[in-house]
C-alpha cells in the first residue's frame, strides 16, 4: 500500500467514532418516488408536473417546505389535505436501496461505529426503514418531525451528538445535496459528499463499495 493512500485514509478516519447518514440520495435512491409523490399532489390540484429545479428542491427539503415551494400560497391548505390522503406505501416500490449499503453498515457495526440518520423526511421514515430491514442499524433517527428546525439547520446533528455524547470532531456526515453540505458546515462536522462532485466536502464518496474498502485499509 502506498504511503499516500495510508495518509489519506488516516486523515479521513482519524478520531471518527460516529457516522450520520442522510436518507434520500444516500441510503436510498428515491428520486422517482419523490417525483411521483409531489407530482401527484400537483396533479390533483390541476397543476402541471414539477420542473427539474423543483424536483431537485423537493428531493432535499422537508415536506412542508417542499409543498410551499411547488404550490401557490393560496392553495397550501388544499395541497396539505391532498398530501395526507396519499398512501406512501404505494410509492415505496419506486424507492431503491443503494448498492453496497447493507454490507457497509454491517462492517461499521462490527467495528463499533455509532450510526444515525438525519433526514428531512417526516412520517415516511419508519416505513422506509422497515421496508428495507434497516431498523436495527441507526440510533437515533432524526426526522424533520422530531426537530423544531429541519436541515439545513444543524439542530438534528446537535441532537445526535448529544445522544452519542461525542464532539463534532468525532463525527462524519454523509449527504448528497447542498442542504446536507450546509447542515454539516453549520454543525462543524466533517462532510462526505455522496455521488455529488459539485459539493464542497472533506471527501467525495463514489460508492459505498469504495468507502467500505477505505475502512478496510484499501484506497479512499
Amino acid at each position: 500500500m502506498s504511503e499516500s493512500i495510508t495518509v489519506i485514509r488516516e486523515s479521513l478516519l482519524h478520531g471518527i467514532k460516529g457516522i450520520i447518514f442522510d436518507c434520500d440520495g444516500v441510503l436510498v435512491d428515491s428520486k422517482d418516488a419523490n417525483r411521483m409523490y409531489y407530482n401527484l399532489v400537483r396533479q390533483r390540484l390541476g397543476m402541471l408536473p414539477m420542473t427539474p429545479d423543483e424536483e431537485d428542491f423537493v428531493h432535499a427539503h422537508a415536506v412542508m417546505a417542499s409543498i410551499a415551494h411547488i404550490v401557490p400560497v393560496e392553495r397550501l391548505a388544499e395541497a396539505e389535505a391532498i398530501r395526507r390522503e396519499i398512501d406512501y406505501s404505494e410509492i415505496m416500490p419506486f424507492t431503491y436501496l443503494e448498492s453496497g449499503l447493507v454490507e457497509f453498515l454491517d462492517m461499521l457495526r462490527a467495528k463499533k461505529y455509532l450510526l444515525a440518520v438525519n433526514t428531512n423526511r417526516t412520517d415516511s421514515m419508519e416505513m422506509l426503514l422497515e421496508n428495507f430491514e434497516l431498523e436495527g442499524y441507526f440510533s437515533p433517527v432524526i426526522t424533520a418531525g422530531k426537530v423544531s428546525h429541519p436541515k439545513p439547520n444543524p439542530e438534528g446533528v446537535h441532537s445526535i451528538l448529544k445522544h452519542w455524547n461525542l464532539t463534532r470532531h468525532e463525527v462524519a456526515y454523509i449527504g448528497d445535496s447542498i442542504v446536507d453540505e450546509q447542515t454539516a458546515r453549520a454543525a462543524g462536522v466533517a462532510f462526505w459528499a455522496y455521488k455529488n462532485s459539485r459539493l464542497a466536502a472533506h471527501h467525495h464518496v463514489t460508492s459505498f463499495e469504495s468507502l467500505h474498502a477505505c475502512f478496510l485499509d484499501g484506497p479512499c
